[in-house]
């Protein structure tokens, strides 16, 4: 069977970099969302938790209750508690919207997201009063207010006015913590983009996803060097046959072989993650060069290894299917095996 490989030594590698951005391993909050970019949330959880990182991020309760017993601090960014489970001192829950407040149950442990540019969830800097108010009215924790950014891995000035609203949301939420009597806040705003374009990082941490997986891309003057993939995947034969010249691979027989060849199939497809876009124009970084459409359940190589290596670098599968690694990665389905290096 098709099989991942987890590299620990490159990880921890990608986390020395960001600890040196971020001044302190404690600043980390490492993105667990879905299924660790593809990675694998458990086995990514611990060996984060093995580095020292004690903050996590993810999606979804469910996600936080998994990967509990690694860490201090799991911020929720999409989900609100049920009023009938048992409440943890690890978890936190995200406010999204001004009118979810009140679902949220008495004494939860939230942050307050606000929409500082990017348009997509948080309250409306106008609102910060009002949503104050309300979670002192629901009787909620309110541990940190932040933002996201929309541009940070792009060459423009959005980055700069987006830290500048943030700022001053930062001035007024320190207010309007003494008024209605909030302990001390968190601020955040930097995703892995943001955080290498910081000269003195000053934030209670930063929210490190791609870069932490070794597969961010950056514009050339905002490259930072030395991040290495931590995923790979392989494929093992499944069959072989000779061609000749002139037959063809696979549904609609989109290759055409152009001389007597040999031809191996392997078992990894689109029902893997192994994106049907990329069905004849992909070479790994081996030279095995795919040929025919993915099938749901394997795709074919000309060659007849027993065992080829699919990608070692996401970044570079995401060039042939015109896309993000994150894409490429999230796609990798969650029963196939990963294996920690």
């Amino acid at each position: 069977m098709a099989y991942i490989t987890l590299n620990k030594n490159n990880f921890f590698n990608n986390l020395d970099i960001i600890a040196r951005f971020t001044k302190s391993v404690d600043k980390i909050a490492l993105v667990l969302k879905d299924n660790a970019y593809g990675h694998g949330l458990v086995e990514m959880a611990s060996l984060a938790s093995a580095y020292g990182v004690k903050k996590a991020v993810v999606q979804k309760t469910q996600e936080a209750k998994k990967i509990e017993q690694y860490f201090d601090y799991i911020l929720v960014l999409a989900d609100i508690p049920s009023a009938h489970e048992s409440p943890s001192g690890k978890i936190r829950y995200t406010i999204n919207d001004i009118n979810s407040i009140e679902k949220f149950p008495h004494a939860s442990l939230v942050e307050l997201k606000v929409d500082t540019g990017m348009h997509r969830n948080g309250i409306a800097v106008g609102e910060l009063q009002e949503a104050f108010s309300r979670i002192k009215e629901q009787g909620l924790v309110l541990e940190a207010v932040f933002t996201h950014h929309r541009s940070a891995d792009e060459l423009s000035s959005e980055w700069f006015w987006q830290n500048d609203i943030f700022k001053k949301v930062k001035e007024e939420a320190l207010k309007l913590a003494c008024g209605f009597g909030f302990g001390a806040l968190r601020f955040h705003s930097a995703n892995s983009a943001s955080l290498f374009r910081h000269t003195d990082f000053k934030e209670d941490m930063a929210r490190i996803g791609i870069a932490a997986y070794g597969c961010m891309t950056l514009p050339a003057s905002l490259h930072v060097e030395g991040f290495r993939p931590v995923l790979s995947v392989y494929a093992n034969k499944i069959s072989s046959r000779a061609l000749k010249a002139g037959q063809c691979v696979g549904y609609g027989g989109t290759f055409e072989a152009k001389e007597d060849c040999v031809v191996a199939n392997y078992d990894f497809g689109y029902g893997d993650g192994f994106l049907r876009i990329c069905s004849n124009k992909y070479t790994t970084s081996s030279g095995k060069e795919l040929i025919g459409r993915i099938s749901m359940d394997n795709s074919s190589f000309l060659c007849e290894d027993e065992e080829i290596l699919i990608f070692d670098d996401a970044s570079k599968l995401a060039e042939s299917a015109k896309t993000i690694s994150y894409e490429v990665l999230t796609s990798l389905k969650a029963d196939i095996k990963r294996e920690i290096l």
